[in-house]
């Protein structure tokens, strides 16, 4: 988000964390997401709700009539927040309800002390959707129903990850608003690494890290960048030897494939 949407969701966000700590955090993510994918859908109800001419105070008439008695005192009052806002662009609307879906599930986790597990979980499904074709298939295409999809994620993953990773990896396949399947999982990842304030590193190495080398490395990139590093390691025997981390657009390459690469270049010029 952009300009006047970037401080709008600020102030959304007051809002939601205003009332999000009297609320049942499951069910305030299930509805605030049930709301956006209802502005998308209902593009009349969306452009009406974000239209910047129409007064703040009718349009949270308007919504509070349409949803009274449909979702959660939270979930009313955070939509009603949204919809008093002004948006660069009418889809910020239903991005913003999103988000928030996202973090209130963050919530819930870090509540239930599995936000760790969360981060990993979405980065693992992630790889499996990768290595299974078959799986991501059924899981992106848009003539499978959002209940089929639920009963195969549940199927697959209930009792096997936090409940936050299960909500949102089935919010994601059920409602992927245009996005990819990995694209979605990244955006979630990041939302709730943002609940701790951490960075997130991607780590590719030959061999997989002992918890002891992950906890030295993670140690090491939190000094030298003066924050909590949260690593996601990705075991990849391209890299023959050694390891890379990636942090945003930085590029920590150690790797022998690295340095082979390099001394390409270098031979090259």
């Amino acid at each position: 988000m952009r300009g006047l949407s970037r401080a709008s969701l600020a102030e959304v966000e007051e809002r939601f964390n205003s009332v999000a700590g009297s609320a049942d955090l499951g069910t305030l993510a299930d509805e605030l997401s049930a709301v956006a994918d209802l502005f998308d859908r209902e593009h009349g109800l969306r452009r009406g709700f974000s239209d910047a001419s129409r007064p703040a105070e009718q349009k949270a008439q308007a919504v509070r009539a349409l949803l009274a008695g449909k979702v959660s005192e939270p979930a009313l009052e955070t939509t009603v927040a949204a919809v008093e806002a002004k948006w660069s662009r009418s889809g910020d609307l239903a991005d913003a309800l999103e988000r928030l879906s996202v973090v209130a599930s963050a919530a819930e986790a870090e509540s239930q002390s599995r936000l760790d597990d969360v981060e990993d979980e979405l980065f693992r499904f992630g790889r499996i959707l990768a290595a299974n074709p078959d799986l991501r298939r059924v899981l992106s295409d848009a003539a499978v129903s959002g209940e089929r999809k639920r009963e195969l994620l549940a199927g697959l993953l209930a009792d096997k990850v936090a409940p936050s990773t299960l909500r949102l990896v089935t919010q994601l396949s059920a409602h992927p608003r245009g996005r990819s399947l990995e694209a979605g999982l990244d955006e979630y990842g990041w939302i709730v690494a943002q609940q701790r304030q951490r960075l997130v590193g991607l780590v590719r190495c030959a061999v997989p890290l002992g918890d002891g080398q992950k906890q030295r490395l993670a140690a090491w990139l939190s000094n030298t960048y003066g924050r909590d590093v949260h690593l996601n390691v990705e075991v990849d025997p391209k890299v023959l030897g050694g390891f890379s981390v990636q942090i945003g657009d930085d590029l920590i390459d150690s790797t022998i494939a690295g340095r082979i690469e390099e001394v390409r270049r270098r031979l090259a010029g």
